[in-house]
Parts: C-alpha cells; structure tokens; sequence
C-alpha cells in the first residue's frame, strides 16, 4: 500500500439535487439475485449495501415495477408492501452508516420467462431474446413475448410511476428508471426489437415517446429532482440493435433535459468518443458516467480511477462504478490511498445466494483509513 494519498478531483465533495455527496464517486446498479422469490430484499442485503455506504451515492439494483417486469430469480421488485418494508431495511441501514440511496426502476421486458414470473413477457413488438434466459430451472430457449398494447404501456407508464411513489416510501432520496442494456425502455428505443407502426413506433420521435412518458410519470409522482435516467448508447447486450444510434440520443437526450431531472446516466461511456462529447453538450445537468471496465476482465490496479478522472476532464460530473464497488466496499478509502484492489473473486457468485463474494470482501485495517468527512444531513 502506498503511504500518500492519491490527489483527485474523486473525492471533491458536491451536490446533486437537495443531497450533499461527499465525493463524486457513485456505486454503480447491478443485480446481486439476493432477494426472495417474490422479489423481497433479505436482510443480508442490508448489510451489503451499508458496508458500502462511503460511496458518493448508491444507486441499488434494478427493481421491477410490476411483476411482468421480472427478468432473472431472485430479483428485487418494488410493487408491493412487502418490497417497500425490505428496501426500508436496506435504506435504513445505509442512512445509519452515512450513506445515500436511489433505487433502479427495471422493467424486462422481453428479457423474461413464464418459469420465473408466471407470465408471458411483454415488450413493443413479438421478438423474442435471441439467446437463452436464466429460470429457477436452468437456461432455457426464450420465449416469444406478446406485443403492448396501447392499454398496456399506458398501464406500464403508471406502473413506474407507483414504483417510484414506493420507493420513496421506502426510504430512497430518488429513483433511476433504466432505459439501457436491453430491458423494456431500450426495446422501444431500437429498431430492432421495435417494429410497431403506431405513435410507439416507426420513427425516432415514435420510438422514444415510451421513455419521455415514463420518465415524465415518474417526475410528476416524486418530483424531477429526484429522478435520473440510465441510458446505453450502441450497446448490444440482450441482443439489440438500435440501428440509428446518433439519431435516436439526438432527440431523446434533449426530450428528458427538459424535465428538469436531477441526472442522467451514460452506460460505457467513452470520452473520446463523439457521441459522449455530444450528449454532454446537450445535458444541462448532472452527468453520471459509467467507464468502460471490461466486463469479464480483471479490475484495473487502479480500481478505475484513471478511467474516472478521464470521464470528469470530459465533462462528467459522477464516476459511476459496479464491479470495483463489488469486490471492495471501502473502495472510496482504497483509491483515495492507493491501496490494493480486491479482485472479483468468482463472476459466478455474484448471482448464487449468500455471503460468498457479496458481504465477505475484506476491507483495509480502520487505522490506516482516512477520517471520513460529516454531512449535514440535508435532502430526502
């Protein structure tokens, strides 16, 4: 370990909204599979969650707003009174240890299947994952989801905007509603999984509309302030094709600036990258952005602090970061002295149950931490 401590604009204490960030450092969303069946967060989630409670701002993992909308087993929903009364447990915990919480509202979409949810997945057009799904009984061949109807996405639109309501409710300072990396919101964005012919469909200003109303929904039921977006540009998991990627970020990016959000969040963002440059020109707001890791790779020595650093001389405002955040729960206190990082043990135990390689990652001794900074509490 290495005695001086690390000099970066990271640590700057900020503001996003009415919240007081003590860095600019922002755990990252990603599914752990810890919950009940029924999506109820278990206690051990508490105590993941508070471990890591330095980060500037947790952004907890995706929940699903209707049960539809479950992807995987064992994933958090936020639709009913039990899934707020667990997430209060989490929000709890994490407010006692200084921290500060956004949930992840998540719809699936096509990325579903009738063994884990008990029903057929929706989602814009009749095009199945082109790939197999996780179920509580092994990978199967995906299902062929069943088109929207109007009645459906104006019932799905509520629907985020009653998740947004709970999760407030259960104690988060706001929500992300996720229209990146394949799942419902993105679908409608891409032509690929998007072949409707309606006002939900064919053009671009067709394709977002879905996204503006649920993001406008969510707004008006909690307030903008509280409210961010997760956006994905070109990226192709769960089998997408956006087709005209500069077009579609062009009009959407624009259309959710003027809801007076308090962020929005770029998903593998690449600062050298023209699209990225464009995006925060046209954002008036606060920027998250998500560096480019390298899924399945080891972290970088660093922990992806350079990568960071890079993305604030770009123009972003927050560093978002998953994995580093995984294996290292004090990783605030490891970048800032450049300490080593804790590699990811094992990617699979991410998602199998437990406190192997989810509440067991070691953490630096309490006397060479630095004495971390006191907020006053201001904000939801």
């Amino acid at each position: 370990m290495t005695n001086a401590a690390v000099d970066s604009r990271l640590f700057e204490p900020t503001t996003l909204g009415a919240l007081r960030l003590p860095n600019r450092l922002v755990m990252a969303p990603l599914t752990r599979n810890r919950a009940t069946a029924d999506g109820v967060p278990q206690p051990i989630m508490a105590t993941y969650y508070a471990q890591r409670a330095s980060a500037g701002l947790i952004i907890a993992e995706a929940s699903t707003p209707n049960a539809v909308g479950q992807t995987y087993p064992n994933i958090t929903a936020i639709h009913n009174d039990a899934h707020v009364a667990g997430w209060r447990r989490v929000t709890d915990a994490v407010r006692a240890a200084g921290g500060r919480m956004f949930l992840q509202l998540q719809h699936g979409g096509r990325v579903g299947h009738p063994d884990t949810s008990g029903l057929t997945p929706v989602a814009p057009s009749p095009v199945p994952l082109p790939e197999t799904i996780h179920t509580p009984t092994g990978h199967q061949e995906a299902v062929v989801p069943r088109e929207m109807t109007t009645d459906d996405i104006h019932a799905t639109v509520a629907d985020f905007a009653a998740a947004a309501r709970n999760a407030v409710d259960a104690g988060f300072a706001g929500v992300e509603v996720h229209a990146a990396n394949g799942h419902l919101l993105h679908q409608f964005l891409a032509q690929g999984t998007n072949r409707r012919t309606d006002a939900y469909g064919g053009s671009v200003a067709g394709r977002i509309r879905f996204t503006v109303e649920v993001v406008r929904a969510v707004a008006d039921a909690i307030g903008p302030e509280r409210v961010g977006v997760r956006i994905s540009p070109g990226v192709t998991f769960n089998g997408m094709e956006e087709g005209d990627t500069e077009e579609i970020y062009r009009a959407l990016v624009p259309a959710l600036a003027d809801v007076g959000l308090a962020y929005l969040h770029v998903v593998f963002a690449d600062p050298d990258q023209p699209l990225f440059q464009e995006i925060r020109r046209a954002w008036p707001g606060t920027l998250i952005a998500n560096p480019v890791l390298g899924w399945g790779r080891p972290l970088p020595a660093d922990g992806g602090r350079l990568a960071g650093e890079r993305l604030l001389a770009a123009g972003a405002d927050l560093i978002a970061l998953g994995r580093p955040f995984l294996a290292n729960p004090d990783l605030v206190d490891r970048l800032r002295l450049g300490a080593p990082i804790n590699q990811v043990r094992d990617e699979g135990l991410m998602y199998t149950g437990g406190e192997s390689g989810y509440t067991d990652y070691p953490t630096l001794p309490a006397a060479s931490r630095p004495r971390a900074k006191t907020l006053d509490p201001v904000g939801p």
